[in-house]
């Protein structure tokens, strides 16, 4: 077998014995592979993978890699708008992505590893009480000094292990790539108590497509953020006590 072929990755990461199916495998393969590969470096340490490649179908609109984000302006670390996961996170992605279909649903991911230096830059923002350029649209009812005592911003955060992702779901109409946003009753990184997941803020139909996402990732092995509808860490990640630092790029 040769020494970077796809099966070769997945055996040495442990997945070869789990039961995905049919191509999901083999885009799941391809991108292992393609994160090893000896003819350029790697852009990342081994055992992740661009989660582009791993998870047909799914739509990344990176936040923190451009200004449409509560800081408004691109974020230290982010060179690319790319989803960069652990191989195992992405795989389980992969299944929440192709039970979706059946619903004629998507995924659509906002953020996935987070460098430190992000964090770092995130916490310098929020000591800075002067810059509240975005209050209006990410924390209109909570006083910028208060993000670190509600819990909103953080000196370390779980997107640095690598396995934690902040999604929604989409629609697929006619079976295209993309999709609109489903209504989830507020959007993602609103610092305020109705982003909860069991916030009795939205209406009906928000709260169901709410549970339809949270029931959906935690049937394939995702833990929900309780204050926020769009956050989920893989049970069991590969990198618990470990908080890395290259840049996604």
């Amino acid at each position: 077998m040769a020494a970077h072929s796809p099966w070769r990755c997945l055996l040495a990461l442990g997945l070869c014995r789990r039961p995905y199916r049919g191509r999901w495998v083999a885009a799941l393969a391809s991108a292992c592979v393609a994160s090893v590969s000896a003819s350029e470096g790697p852009p990342w340490p081994a055992g992740f993978v661009d989660a582009a490649q791993a998870v047909p179908g799914l739509v990344v609109e990176a936040r923190y890699a451009g200004a449409d984000n509560f800081i408004g302006r691109p974020i230290a670390g982010y060179g690319a708008a790319r989803c960069v996961l652990t191989v195992q996170a992405a795989s389980a992605l992969a299944a929440v992505q192709q039970e979706l279909q059946a619903f004629g649903l998507g995924l659509k991911v906002f953020d996935c590893y987070r460098p430190q230096r992000a964090v770092d830059d995130f916490v310098r923002w929020a000591q800075d009480l002067q810059d509240q350029q975005r209050k209006a649209e990410h924390y209109p009812r909570v006083d910028k000094q208060d993000l670190f005592k509600e819990g909103y911003i953080a000196r370390r955060s779980g997107h640095s292990r690598g396995s934690t992702v902040d999604l929604t779901l989409v629609a697929r109409e006619n079976g295209a790539e993309g999709g609109r946003e489903l209504d989830m009753g507020g959007r993602f990184d609103l610092f305020d108590s109705s982003s909860a997941g069991a916030s009795p803020q939205p209406t009906p139909a928000q709260r169901a497509n709410r549970l339809l996402l949270r029931a959906l990732m935690k049937a394939h092995g995702f833990r929900p953020y309780a204050a926020e509808w769009w956050h989920f860490t893989l049970v069991g990640e590969p990198h618990p006590e470990t908080w890395f630092d290259f840049e996604v790029r």
